[in-house]
């Protein structure tokens, strides 16, 4: 699928790596639908972007506002072919905190956003998609998700967050299947360490002990690499039901 005239919505959109991705998608002759929390900050940036280039505020984990988001996407620009899921949290919390049992809605939270906030969006943009006239190969739209290395090799304290990621990494090949008779492919990138604002917040000392850790190249990644594979995602037919890591070949230690 071309990115060309196509419409795409962007969990998360606002900034970090799915904003690396607007940008890009934008770039490349895409309409984008920004789906984010309702910040002040987040519709500023959004609306800098141009009238190809929607804000629709909502929580991912939302039936009502994620189909609401769909809805206006469609009304504004013809429908839906493209869902990109960037929204998530974490934290670090390890199963006993000083010897008492880790406050169950930290985890419960967790799984909400990352977990069932990316099914939600999968199977609400799904039927949008199914609805699209279908192109070469008779495909008719895309889902890309945003799993994490941490579902292979979580750290202490990534038990909720290793756990939401890792669903998401177990949920791709048999979602592929289930839209393979809609012709809507199904694919998840799993990222190592990133530049997002969330790292931006770390002292310096603490990002360069972050960047060493990698094997080559040696840094931390950039949003754009992200969004670079996004888009490839999109653009070649032939890969469905995979989850590709984008990690400088980074296995992460037990902290």
């Amino acid at each position: 699928m071309q990115l060309q005239d196509k419409v795409a919505i962007v969990t998360g959109g606002a900034s970090g790596l799915g904003r690396a991705v607007v940008d890009l998608f934008l770039s490349s002759g895409a309409k984008v639908v920004v789906l984010d929390l309702p910040k002040e900050e987040n519709i500023k940036s959004v609306a800098s972007l141009g009238e190809k280039a929607l804000f629709a505020p909502a929580d991912v984990s939302d039936e009502a506002e994620v189909t609401k988001a769909l809805e206006a996407g469609k009304q504004k620009f013809g429908g839906i072919h493209i869902a990109v899921n960037c929204a998530g949290i974490a934290f670090a919390l390890k199963t006993l905190q000083k010897g008492q049992p880790v406050d169950l809605a930290s985890f419960d939270m967790t799984l909400r956003v990352n977990l069932l906030g990316t099914f939600n969006v999968c199977r609400l943009a799904a039927k949008y998609m199914a609805e699209n006239q279908p192109g070469p190969d008779g495909e008719r739209g895309v889902l890309i998700n945003t799993a994490s290395i941490a579902a292979y090799d979580g750290q202490m304290g990534q038990t909720a967050y290793a756990a939401s990621k890792g669903g998401i990494v177990a949920l791709t090949l048999p979602m592929a299947r289930d839209l393979a008779p809609y012709g809507i492919r199904v694919l998840t990138i799993a990222p190592g360490i990133f530049d997002t604002p969330m790292l931006a917040m770390l002292p310096e000392p603490a990002r360069v002990s972050l960047a060493e850790q990698v094997p080559f190249p040696k840094r931390l990644g950039n949003p754009a690499e992200f969004a670079a594979l996004a888009k490839h995602l999109v653009e070649n037919s032939m890969l469905n039901g995979e989850v590709i890591r984008i990690d400088g070949a980074l296995r992460m230690g037990m902290k």
